[in-house]
């Protein structure tokens, strides 16, 4: 039981981690490049789409290593979920510190009604984000080696 756990959760985290890891440097870039505001309306859309979803990943994927430090505290590697699942809660505080009502502004953007500073938002967001990608793909990488 505790091994299809560990592989769950890997697996879970690790889509995770690679939806984020695309957002961050081929989706924005992507829409960046856009003509006109259609890149913008992109990133509206994203915000409204993932913003939806990805909550409730990043705290299933903690509570699943949550589960899996406390179930496999005996056994090898406890200490690097315990080290990934720390590291998921920093994810999930940066999330709704940092990012979150950044989203949540895009959210209610329309190409008509604009704030003065919507580039420097996105620009904010932007780098949050990579700090975050940075944060739980290190959490995955430590996953992974608990599991090998």
């Amino acid at each position: 039981m505790l091994n299809a756990l560990e592989v769950f959760t890997t697996v879970i985290v690790g889509v995770m981690v690679g939806v984020e890891f695309s957002v961050a440097f081929f989706v924005n870039p992507i829409l960046g490049g856009l003509p006109g505001d259609n890149g913008l309306r992109g990133r509206i859309h994203g915000a409204r789409l993932l913003g939806a979803v990805m909550p409730f990943w990043y705290i299933g994927s903690l509570v699943l290593s949550a589960v899996w430090a406390v179930a496999g505290r005996r056994h090898d590697g406890a200490g690097l979920v315990v080290s990934a699942a720390a590291l998921l809660i920093i994810s999930v505080v940066m999330s709704i510190l940092l990012l979150v009502p950044i989203n949540n502004r895009v959210k209610t953007w329309t190409a008509d009604g604009l704030p003065a500073d919507w580039e420097q938002q996105m620009n904010h967001w932007d780098r949050f984000h990579y700090v975050r990608v940075a944060v739980i793909v290190a959490a995955f990488a430590l996953l992974v080696t608990a599991l090998a």
